[in-house]
């Protein structure tokens, strides 16, 4: 009988839920403290046999011609968030995206990924730019908050360290957290270390930087939020 190796690799990641060889390609949602299952979204998988991380799928909303490679499991975590995207109506002056992530990360990870993704034509709510001297920073939080499509959550040491403490990451993290548009992107630590310091975060599928170059991680949100 297969074993599950959530105990010792985790299932959070998409493609760790995926590779598991007794829960296969299953994806838990957070629906309080208990997980139920996720209808099979439909798309195409050209090549692709079984749902390990090996394998490749195409979500419906990659442009054609786009090279960005998605395993089944990514497909499923990400579908959701995209169907939501979808149903928001069209407005001129929100952004694509509020970027959550420590102070300590402002000038690194954070700001490598803001850029990325910028690159790509996504419109980015980052502090760092969208904040004036002076200005309570609360306060354009929630305006940030409110204004945005998607949340991306910077999951890093820093991160994990500032949210023990309740700062300011901790405020974003509660209002993004009330929200079905959220997307944890961990880099530098695990999602073992997550769930120790916030379950609820820790309990969402996202993708990571351990699977795929912070550039191919912004790809695939890009794709996400173009509509």
């Amino acid at each position: 009988m297969a074993r599950c190796t959530a105990p010792v690799y985790g299932h959070r990641t998409a493609s760790g839920a995926a590779a598991c060889p007794a829960c296969g390609g299953r994806y838990g949602r957070y629906s309080g403290y208990s997980y139920g299952s996720y209808s099979s979204p439909s798309y195409s998988s050209p090549g692709s046999s079984g749902g390990g991380s090996g394998s490749s799928a195409r979500p419906r909303w990659s442009r054609a011609g786009s090279s960005v490679a998605y395993t089944p499991a990514e497909v499923q975590a990400l579908t959701p968030i995209r169907e939501t995207v979808e149903k928001l109506a069209p407005r001129p002056d929100i952004r694509d995206v509020f970027l959550c992530h420590a102070w300590d990360d402002r000038g690194a990870a954070a700001k490598e990924l803001h850029d990325l993704l910028e690159s790509r034509g996504v419109s980015v709510w980052f502090s760092e730019k969208d904040v004036a001297l002076g200005t309570p920073l609360l306060r354009e939080i929630d305006r940030g908050l409110a204004k945005s499509r998607v949340g991306i959550v910077l999951v890093t040491p820093a991160l994990l360290r500032r949210l023990q403490g309740e700062g300011i990451a901790d405020k974003e993290l509660s209002a993004l957290l009330a929200r079905d548009l959220l997307v944890p992107i961990v880099h530098g630590t695990t999602y073992e270390a997550l769930r120790e310091v916030s379950p609820l975060l820790g309990s969402r599928s996202g993708l990571s930087t351990a699977e795929a170059p912070m550039a191919d991680v912004a790809a695939k949100l890009a794709e996400l939020v173009t509509l």
